[in-house]
This record gives C-alpha cells, structure tokens and sequence, in this order.
C-alpha cells in the first residue's frame, strides 16, 4: 500500500520509527516532513502535505503524527476528502475505516509508544471499508455535509 506520512516537531521520533516499520513489513513510504527538529514548526502545514496526497488520491491512506494527534486531525479533516481520526487504540483505528471510511490515522506521540502505535497502524491498514447499507448511508451524509460546505464557500 502507498502511504504518505507526515509530523511536526513533536512527532519527530515516532514517525521516525513508523516510516521504518511501514517499509519493513513491505509499505510504500512517501515522507513528506518534518525532515529535521525545527521547534517553530507547525501541525497544520504537514496535515495539509498529507491531506492533500490523500485527497489527490496519489496514495491510499495517511498517517499524521502531532503532539497529541488532535491538532493533526482537525486540519487534515479541512480538506475536501479527507476523513482524519485521532486513534489510540486498535479497534477505533480498524472500526474507523469499516464504518466510516477513515483515510487517515492520527497519532499522538505523546501519549502512545512505538509497540502500540504499530499494532494500530498494523489495524488501521488491514481494515476496509464494509460497504454495508448503513455505513454508506452515513457516509453519504458526511459528504453532503462536506459538499454543502464546500459550495458555500466554507
């Protein structure tokens, strides 16, 4: 699977470590940054980098490391496309993509270490959308809302 990843300063590490395993167990890594520790860096410009590789369509998934994961979250979710989730324990990250057709994970490396992360990265990515009824009922909510919005100018 192609996948984009992307961190500011406080997700350095983890990220790091996640390209590593995402190319050890056979994954096609596009890193676009923090490439280096820059203290003045800022969440939202790598969530856009990965948000719009994702809605682009140029990979499959997306994964977002921040401090916390929320900052990560709430602007890659800006973008047109782009369903982000902050997830910290396998069965949102699995659940997520069933059911809601999540296309990017959200990481906080301050509150999850390298072990759990990847058993949720391993959840994340072996998860597919069910396609049942009522998860694409939702969906198509969620994309009129975003359609609406869009049309709208914000």
């Amino acid at each position: 699977m192609h996948i984009v990843l992307g961190t500011d300063h406080a997700g350095l590490d983890l990220k790091v470590q996640v390209g590593d395993f995402l190319r050890g167990v056979g994954h096609d890594v596009s890193d676009v940054g923090a490439h280096g520790f820059d203290a003045q860096d800022d969440y939202p410009d790598f969530a856009l980098l990965v948000a719009k590789a994702v809605s682009s369509g140029s990979v499959e998934r997306g994964i977002l490391v921040c401090g916390s994961g929320v900052g990560a979250s709430v602007a890659a979710n800006k973008v047109p496309g782009v369903r982000a989730a902050m997830c910290h324990d396998t069965y949102s990250a699995h659940q997520g993509v069933e059911h809601d057709d999540m296309n990017v994970l959200c990481l906080g490396a301050r509150i999850v270490g390298i072990a759990l992360t990847t058993e949720i990265i391993q959840a994340f990515l072996g998860a597919s959308f069910s396609r049942e009824e009522r998860h694409l009922r939702r969906l198509n909510k969620v994309l009129a809302i975003e359609k609406a919005h869009m049309s709208q100018g914000g």
